[in-house]
Protein backbone atom coordinates (compact mmCIF):
# COMPACT_ATOMS: atom_id res chain seq x y z
CA UNK A 1 0.00 0.00 0.00
CA UNK A 2 1.25 3.52 -0.71
CA UNK A 3 -0.30 4.60 2.34
CA UNK A 4 -3.34 6.58 0.84
CA UNK A 5 -6.91 5.96 2.03
CA UNK A 6 -9.33 4.49 -0.57
CA UNK A 7 -12.37 6.94 0.03
CA UNK A 8 -14.95 4.36 -1.62
CA UNK A 9 -13.70 1.42 -0.19
CA UNK A 10 -13.54 3.16 3.49
CA UNK A 11 -17.66 3.85 2.56
CA UNK A 12 -18.33 0.06 2.04
CA UNK A 13 -16.82 -0.77 5.77
CA UNK A 14 -18.48 1.46 7.34
CA UNK A 15 -22.18 0.83 5.50
CA UNK A 16 -21.32 -3.15 6.34
CA UNK A 17 -20.87 -1.80 9.41
CA UNK A 18 -23.91 -0.13 10.05
CA UNK A 19 -26.25 -2.99 8.41
CA UNK A 20 -24.48 -5.39 10.42
CA UNK A 21 -25.44 -3.60 13.83
CA UNK A 22 -29.15 -2.89 12.65
CA UNK A 23 -29.64 -6.52 11.63
CA UNK A 24 -28.47 -7.35 14.99
CA UNK A 25 -30.50 -4.96 16.92
CA UNK A 26 -33.42 -6.57 14.80
CA UNK A 27 -32.88 -10.46 14.57
CA UNK A 28 -30.29 -11.13 17.35
CA UNK A 29 -31.22 -9.49 20.09
CA UNK A 30 -33.41 -10.99 22.85
CA UNK A 31 -36.24 -8.63 24.68
CA UNK A 32 -36.83 -10.32 27.79
CA UNK A 33 -40.43 -11.78 26.91
CA UNK A 34 -39.74 -14.76 24.73
CA UNK A 35 -40.20 -16.49 28.07
CA UNK A 36 -43.15 -14.81 28.56
CA UNK A 37 -44.71 -15.15 25.86
CA UNK A 38 -44.47 -19.23 25.80
CA UNK A 39 -45.33 -19.31 29.74
CA UNK A 40 -48.65 -17.41 28.19
CA UNK A 41 -49.48 -19.29 25.85
CA UNK A 42 -48.85 -22.52 28.01
CA UNK A 43 -50.84 -21.15 30.60
CA UNK A 44 -54.09 -21.02 27.91
CA UNK A 45 -53.73 -24.16 26.99
CA UNK A 46 -53.72 -26.21 30.02
CA UNK A 47 -56.90 -23.89 31.21
CA UNK A 48 -58.41 -24.90 28.05
CA UNK A 49 -57.80 -28.44 28.61
CA UNK A 50 -59.33 -28.37 31.87
CA UNK A 51 -62.32 -26.97 30.16
CA UNK A 52 -62.34 -29.81 27.97
CA UNK A 53 -61.61 -27.09 24.74
CA UNK A 54 -59.05 -25.99 22.98
CA UNK A 55 -58.15 -22.44 22.35
CA UNK A 56 -60.18 -21.14 18.82
CA UNK A 57 -62.76 -24.49 19.24
CA UNK A 58 -65.39 -22.02 20.05
CA UNK A 59 -65.22 -21.11 16.63
CA UNK A 60 -65.50 -24.51 15.03
CA UNK A 61 -68.86 -26.06 13.93
CA UNK A 62 -69.30 -29.75 15.26
CA UNK A 63 -71.81 -31.45 13.01
CA UNK A 64 -74.19 -33.84 14.53
CA UNK A 65 -72.94 -37.63 15.05
CA UNK A 66 -74.39 -40.84 15.38
CA UNK A 67 -74.31 -42.24 19.40
CA UNK A 68 -72.60 -45.48 19.66
CA UNK A 69 -75.90 -46.74 20.74
CA UNK A 70 -77.83 -45.22 18.63
CA UNK A 71 -79.81 -47.70 15.67
CA UNK A 72 -79.29 -47.02 12.42
CA UNK A 73 -82.34 -48.21 11.25
CA UNK A 74 -85.00 -44.92 10.67
CA UNK A 75 -87.73 -44.27 13.46
CA UNK A 76 -90.97 -44.62 12.92
CA UNK A 77 -92.53 -41.72 11.13
CA UNK A 78 -95.51 -41.73 12.96
CA UNK A 79 -95.96 -43.40 16.76
CA UNK A 80 -99.42 -44.13 17.66
CA UNK A 81 -99.82 -41.07 19.95
CA UNK A 82 -98.43 -38.49 17.31
CA UNK A 83 -100.85 -40.36 15.09
CA UNK A 84 -103.92 -40.31 17.76
CA UNK A 85 -103.03 -36.46 17.61
CA UNK A 86 -102.95 -35.94 13.76
CA UNK A 87 -106.53 -37.90 13.38
CA UNK A 88 -107.98 -35.42 16.45
CA UNK A 89 -106.52 -32.76 14.46
CA UNK A 90 -107.93 -33.71 11.18
CA UNK A 91 -111.53 -33.97 13.08
CA UNK A 92 -111.03 -30.44 14.25
CA UNK A 93 -110.32 -29.21 10.78
CA UNK A 94 -113.84 -30.44 10.02
CA UNK A 95 -115.78 -28.24 12.41
CA UNK A 96 -118.68 -31.18 13.26
CA UNK A 97 -118.49 -32.21 9.82
CA UNK A 98 -118.87 -36.02 10.08
CA UNK A 99 -118.28 -36.97 6.34
CA UNK A 100 -115.34 -34.45 6.11
CA UNK A 101 -113.62 -35.63 9.04
CA UNK A 102 -113.45 -39.07 8.62
CA UNK A 103 -112.39 -38.02 4.50
CA UNK A 104 -109.35 -36.31 6.35
CA UNK A 105 -108.74 -39.07 8.49
CA UNK A 106 -108.19 -41.63 6.09
CA UNK A 107 -106.17 -39.91 3.49
CA UNK A 108 -104.17 -38.38 6.22
CA UNK A 109 -103.63 -42.48 6.88
CA UNK A 110 -102.83 -42.89 3.41
CA UNK A 111 -100.89 -40.33 3.12
CA UNK A 112 -99.02 -39.46 6.31
CA UNK A 113 -97.35 -35.84 5.48
CA UNK A 114 -101.23 -34.52 3.76
CA UNK A 115 -101.65 -31.19 5.61
CA UNK A 116 -105.01 -29.34 5.08
CA UNK A 117 -103.48 -25.99 5.87
CA UNK A 118 -100.86 -26.77 3.04
CA UNK A 119 -102.89 -28.32 0.80
CA UNK A 120 -105.48 -25.30 0.82
CA UNK A 121 -102.65 -23.03 -0.14
CA UNK A 122 -101.62 -24.81 -2.97
CA UNK A 123 -105.84 -25.13 -3.78
CA UNK A 124 -105.75 -21.00 -3.45
CA UNK A 125 -102.76 -21.01 -6.06
CA UNK A 126 -104.11 -23.05 -8.24
CA UNK A 127 -107.60 -21.50 -8.56
CA UNK A 128 -105.92 -18.41 -9.43
CA UNK A 129 -104.12 -19.73 -11.84
CA UNK A 130 -107.20 -22.05 -13.93
CA UNK A 131 -109.13 -19.22 -13.77
CA UNK A 132 -106.55 -16.45 -15.13
CA UNK A 133 -105.36 -19.02 -17.70
CA UNK A 134 -108.87 -19.75 -19.07
CA UNK A 135 -109.30 -16.18 -19.51
CA UNK A 136 -105.96 -15.95 -21.18
CA UNK A 137 -106.67 -19.04 -23.54
CA UNK A 138 -102.85 -20.28 -21.53
CA UNK A 139 -104.03 -24.21 -22.83
CA UNK A 140 -100.43 -25.26 -21.49
CA UNK A 141 -100.95 -23.75 -17.99
CA UNK A 142 -104.07 -25.63 -17.81
CA UNK A 143 -103.30 -28.73 -19.12
CA UNK A 144 -100.28 -28.72 -16.59
CA UNK A 145 -103.16 -28.60 -13.73
CA UNK A 146 -106.32 -30.29 -14.74
CA UNK A 147 -107.12 -34.23 -15.62
CA UNK A 148 -107.49 -34.81 -19.08
CA UNK A 149 -111.14 -34.89 -18.86
CA UNK A 150 -111.57 -31.61 -17.51
CA UNK A 151 -108.75 -29.98 -19.59
CA UNK A 152 -110.52 -30.98 -22.88
CA UNK A 153 -113.75 -29.60 -21.45
CA UNK A 154 -111.89 -26.20 -20.79
CA UNK A 155 -109.93 -26.31 -23.94
CA UNK A 156 -113.24 -26.87 -25.79
CA UNK A 157 -114.30 -23.85 -24.48
CA UNK A 158 -111.65 -21.68 -25.28
CA UNK A 159 -111.68 -23.14 -28.85
CA UNK A 160 -115.66 -22.12 -28.76
CA UNK A 161 -114.33 -18.53 -28.02
CA UNK A 162 -111.69 -18.37 -30.17
CA UNK A 163 -113.97 -19.16 -32.98
CA UNK A 164 -116.25 -16.47 -32.62
CA UNK A 165 -112.98 -13.87 -31.83
CA UNK A 166 -114.33 -13.11 -28.55
CA UNK A 167 -111.83 -12.00 -25.58
CA UNK A 168 -111.57 -11.60 -21.98
CA UNK A 169 -110.24 -9.10 -20.09
CA UNK A 170 -110.48 -10.11 -16.99
CA UNK A 171 -108.31 -8.37 -13.44
CA UNK A 172 -108.63 -11.79 -10.45
CA UNK A 173 -109.04 -9.48 -7.10
CA UNK A 174 -108.34 -12.48 -4.46
CA UNK A 175 -110.28 -15.25 -2.66
CA UNK A 176 -112.29 -14.40 0.18
CA UNK A 177 -112.64 -17.93 1.56
CA UNK A 178 -111.53 -21.41 0.26
CA UNK A 179 -112.68 -24.04 2.78
CA UNK A 180 -112.81 -28.25 2.17
CA UNK A 181 -116.11 -29.14 1.29
CA UNK A 182 -116.01 -32.93 0.79
CA UNK A 183 -113.10 -35.37 1.15
CA UNK A 184 -112.21 -39.00 0.82
CA UNK A 185 -109.63 -41.28 -0.05
CA UNK A 186 -110.97 -44.64 -2.39
CA UNK A 187 -108.83 -46.88 -4.22
CA UNK A 188 -105.91 -44.94 -3.16
CA UNK A 189 -106.86 -41.97 -4.33
CA UNK A 190 -107.09 -39.06 -2.40
CA UNK A 191 -110.00 -36.49 -3.46
CA UNK A 192 -110.76 -33.16 -1.53
CA UNK A 193 -113.24 -30.71 -2.74
CA UNK A 194 -112.70 -26.87 -1.74
CA UNK A 195 -115.56 -24.03 -2.00
CA UNK A 196 -114.20 -20.93 -3.13
CA UNK A 197 -115.56 -17.85 -2.86
CA UNK A 198 -113.82 -15.13 -4.88
CA UNK A 199 -114.27 -11.61 -6.59
CA UNK A 200 -113.40 -10.78 -10.29
CA UNK A 201 -113.39 -7.82 -12.78
CA UNK A 202 -114.65 -10.16 -15.94
CA UNK A 203 -115.80 -8.58 -19.31
CA UNK A 204 -116.31 -10.90 -22.72
CA UNK A 205 -116.21 -8.48 -25.70
CA UNK A 206 -117.17 -9.69 -29.08
CA UNK A 207 -114.86 -9.19 -32.58
CA UNK A 208 -116.76 -5.64 -32.16
CA UNK A 209 -114.97 -4.74 -29.22
CA UNK A 210 -118.85 -4.54 -27.62
CA UNK A 211 -119.35 -6.01 -23.73
CA UNK A 212 -121.82 -9.37 -24.18
CA UNK A 213 -121.26 -10.32 -20.93
CA UNK A 214 -120.07 -9.29 -17.26
CA UNK A 215 -118.92 -5.90 -16.55
CA UNK A 216 -115.37 -4.40 -16.95
CA UNK A 217 -116.24 -1.36 -14.25
CA UNK A 218 -117.77 -4.11 -11.48
CA UNK A 219 -116.20 -6.27 -8.74
CA UNK A 220 -118.25 -9.93 -9.09
CA UNK A 221 -118.44 -12.49 -6.18
CA UNK A 222 -118.04 -15.88 -7.43
CA UNK A 223 -118.41 -19.51 -5.90
CA UNK A 224 -116.89 -22.40 -7.47
CA UNK A 225 -116.87 -25.55 -5.97
CA UNK A 226 -113.94 -27.93 -7.28
CA UNK A 227 -112.31 -31.30 -7.05
CA UNK A 228 -108.83 -32.17 -6.92
CA UNK A 229 -106.98 -35.49 -6.35
CA UNK A 230 -104.01 -36.89 -6.23
CA UNK A 231 -103.11 -41.05 -6.04
CA UNK A 232 -101.24 -41.30 -2.00
CA UNK A 233 -98.35 -43.76 -3.40
CA UNK A 234 -97.44 -41.72 -6.42
CA UNK A 235 -94.15 -39.53 -5.99
CA UNK A 236 -95.85 -36.67 -7.74
CA UNK A 237 -96.93 -34.48 -4.55
CA UNK A 238 -99.36 -32.55 -7.01
CA UNK A 239 -102.75 -32.46 -7.30
CA UNK A 240 -105.14 -32.16 -10.17
CA UNK A 241 -108.09 -30.78 -10.64
CA UNK A 242 -110.75 -32.94 -11.38
CA UNK A 243 -113.85 -32.04 -11.50
CA UNK A 244 -115.73 -28.65 -10.90
CA UNK A 245 -119.53 -28.06 -10.37
CA UNK A 246 -121.65 -24.78 -9.64
CA UNK A 247 -122.89 -24.08 -6.36
CA UNK A 248 -126.64 -24.69 -5.59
Amino acid sequence: MDGRIDVSTLLFLVLAVVIFLKLRSVLGRRTGHEQTRYERYKAQQEAAQRNGKLPGQDKVVTLPRRERDEPLEPRPVAEPQVRADVEERMRGLAAGNAGIANGLVDIVRGDEAFDPDAFLKGARAAYELIVTAFAEGNRKTLKNLLSREVYEGFAGAISDRESRSEQINQSFVGIKSADIFEAELKNGIAQVTVKFVSELISATHDKAGEVIAGDAKRIKEVTDIWTFAREVASRDPNWKLIATQAAN
